[in-house]
């Protein structure tokens, strides 16, 4: 049932996607849940005759790890709640079921700081209280149960627009719980013996995200990449996770060891996948596992990608007091993050949402006491949170920033004088001084904030809606900006994307110099894809 669910979302993602109340071209939230619950049905789909602890623990810890986005962090925190009722049974009844929506439920609203009614959240409380109602009527049909539970669920999400004005606006249903609603119909179907392709491609996941500044490398010098998990059957504490490590050094490099509970995600590049496998023996039963010999000719591509990681995982951090993780995408915003002192930058952004997973990789880099991290993103933010939650032997703090431009403020005001707590809260009430806008452009037509928009128009999107709409990218952008504008701003910083050429973005700039004298106004190349132009205003 689990991979008819995720097989039926994963056909359904880009109609999810266009479900998006803005028109961007960014495409998140049915790919965001895809690679969510992908991330757990490759652990699923490999299993033998699992029992239900076992399963419940692929399903939980894979959808954690691979979670994208708010959407994709909601999910697998409703997955995290509903299997950790299950996990001790060996049949499941209505009544037990009912529970499980109920702690899936509580385990999601918990996950979010300031939940939102007409989302995915309400979604799946409307299907935990129809499922509450028809085990306290003494439903005995599990077929009737879950066909019930499916329709008022849907009635539900149909709901939703009323809830958020701005789903009605665009003429849609929030798209994180029609996502939820064809994960439970995928399940149903199965759950009828319907005939389907349970097939789970190895490739579903998205790249690993690498960090951007890599060593060059002139040849592998461990040519078996290993991989696979620990099934642990005894503890598994911070001095064992690091003395495991460290053998792992000792015989390899490009390493990464991440700790759930009773299980432990094992990756590293070595000339003797013996000795790995025997050591990782001693503290449980393995599965997943994968061995590649990256010499080979005909492996020369995946031979280049690793070379790369490998080398990039070899770069030692010298310990320090605090460290900085920025999400950034485009090689001009990478090397403004860079030049203001963040240690390590996952690539992101809008396009392809960082999953906890690669978050928690970037904090294993930062050798440092107190870890920053600038989501830099509003749909990032969650699941920089989730692996803050995770990680136990460092001090990590989310800067909750948006955007780029208030990840950039964020750092300039971090004073190594003050201690991590004063730095947060400089930081907080600094990046609310920021404005930001953005330039790109409709996938299809609609209207939102009483703007008509044609598919192809460009669009100036502002903290809190679109700001500007038209057919030529310059007079967009200098409207956005205009709308963005008040006697409070004192400086207004200009990135210009891929698309844009220096001469285009200077003349941009001029025009806005012009019209606002006693403002400084900056110009700088930031190699954003999807937005022509960033403007921050502050």
């Amino acid at each position: 049932m689990f991979l008819a669910g995720a097989k039926n979302l994963e056909a359904k993602k880009e109609w999810i996607n266009e479900l998006n109340v803005f028109p961007v071209p960014d495409g998140d939230t049915g790919t965001n849940m895809t690679l969510t619950i992908m991330s757990a049905a490759k652990e699923v789909a490999v299993m033998e005759d699992p029992d239900m602890a076992t399963l419940c623990k692929a399903i939980s810890s894979g959808s954690l790890r691979g979670a994208r986005g708010n959407s994709g962090v909601i999910l697998s925190q409703l997955f995290r709640g509903f299997t950790k009722r299950i996990k001790g049974e060996e049949t499941l009844t209505i009544p037990i079921l009912s529970e499980a929506f109920d702690k899936a439920v509580e385990t999601a609203y918990k996950a979010v700081m300031k939940p939102k009614e007409g989302t995915i959240l309400t979604v799946a409380k409307g299907g935990a209280d129809k499922a509450r109602e028809l085990a306290e009527n003494g439903c005995d049909d599990l077929s009737v149960f879950i066909d019930e539970i499916i329709k008022y669920a849907d009635e539900v999400l149909e709901k939703t627009p009323e809830m958020l004005p701005v789903l009605k606006q665009a003429g849609v249903v929030d798209s994180g719980g029609q996502g939820l609603m064809q994960v439970l119909k995928g399940a149903y179907d199965a759950f009828l013996g319907k005939e389907l392709d349970l097939t789970i491609p190895e490739n579903t996941q998205a790249k690993p995200q690498t960090e951007t500044a890599q060593k060059e490398e002139r040849e592998i010098r461990f040519g078996y990449c290993t991989e696979f998990i620990i099934l642990l059957n005894k503890t598994f504490n911070i001095k064992q996770e690091i003395d495991f490590k460290a053998y792992l050094e000792s015989i390899g490099d490009s390493i990464v060891v991440v700790a759930d509970d009773d299980v432990v995600k094992v990756h590293v590049h070595t000339n003797d996948p013996g000795l790995a496998i025997q050591k990782a023996l001693k503290y449980g039963a393995l599965s997943n596992m994968k061995i590649d010999n990256m010499r080979l000719e005909h492996q020369e591509k995946l031979f280049k990608e690793e070379m790369k990681k490998a080398a990039q995982e070899e770069v030692q951090m010298p310990h320090k007091d605090t460290g900085f993780i920025a999400v950034s995408v485009g090689k001009g915003m990478d090397e403004i993050f860079k030049g203001l002192g963040v240690d390590y930058i996952i690539e992101g952004g809008q396009t392809m949402n960082p999953s906890t997973e690669d978050m928690l990789n970037a904090i294993d880099k930062v050798n440092a006491d107190h870890v920053f991290i600038l989501p830099n993103n509003k749909n990032i933010i969650l699941a920089a949170n989730q692996a803050k939650a995770m990680v136990k032997d460092k001090d990590i703090i989310v800067i909750p920033t948006k955007t780029v431009p208030q990840g950039i403020t964020a750092v300039i005001n971090y004073v190594p004088d003050l201690s991590a707590a004063e730095n947060e809260e400089t930081m907080n009430a600094e990046i609310g001084n920021v404005r930001t806008g953005q330039v790109t452009y409709a996938v299809r037509d609609t209207t939102i904030d009483d703007k008509e928009i044609k598919q192809g128009d460009y669009m100036g999107l502002g903290d809190h809606g679109i700001l500007s709409v038209g057919t030529e990218m310059d007079t967009v952008a200098f409207e956005m900006i205009e709308n963005m504008m008040d006697d409070s701003l004192e400086l207004i910083s200009i990135y210009y994307g891929s698309d844009v050429d220096e001469q285009t973005a200077q003349a941009l700039r001029d025009k806005v110099e012009a019209a606002y004298p006693s403002c400084d106004v900056e110009l700088q190349y930031g190699g954003q894809p999807i937005y022509y132009y960033i403007v921050s205003g502050e």
